[in-house]
């Protein structure tokens, strides 16, 4: 048994791998790590600075003490105290919703557009196709009622 079931396994995790799902996956796992440099620098270039103008340019910076004295050593460890670094989760936040727009308004709704023109492409063609076969049946009924009737008044004639 364990020889029948050892190359049933091994195919069907070569199955598994070839199929295009994962394929896929592969490929958007790669696009989405070359992605994140993009975001990043927008984060770092554009957000932080309009940020800045307000407070500090680093996010990383905002934090609040729930037992004092809160100290963080230069590492960033905490030497003393209880900080919450909310400026931390907030750049997390911003990155996560500044990468969602990017690739909605970018990626998704575009394709999204593109995709439907395709589809009332299609669909006027089939439309079209329709029409023409529509039209030629008829015709084609209009001589066959010619030919009926010119046999029926031939007949008549004889």
């Amino acid at each position: 048994m364990s020889e029948k079931k050892g190359p049933n396994i091994l195919a069907g995790f070569k199955a598994f791998l070839m199929r295009g799902n994962v394929v896929d996956l592969a490929v958007a796992v790669v696009i989405g790590a070359a992605f994140t440099n993009i975001v990043n620098s927008v984060v770092k270039g554009v957000i932080n600075p309009l940020v800045g103008a307000i407070g500090t340019k680093n996010l990383d910076g905002y934090s609040l003490c729930l037992q004092d004295p809160c100290k963080v050593s230069a590492d960033g460890t905490v030497t003393s105290g209880v900080p919450i670094l909310w400026g931390t989760v907030l750049s997390a936040t911003l990155t996560f919703l500044i990468t969602a727009a990017v690739v909605y308004f970018l990626m998704v709704l575009p394709m999204s557009k593109y995709l439907a023109r395709q589809e009332a492409r299609r669909k006027a063609k089939e439309g079209t196709r329709e029409m023409i076969e529509v039209t030629e049946l008829e015709v084609l009924k209009e001589i066959r009622d010619a030919l009926v009737a010119q046999r029926g008044s031939g007949h008549d004639e004889r």
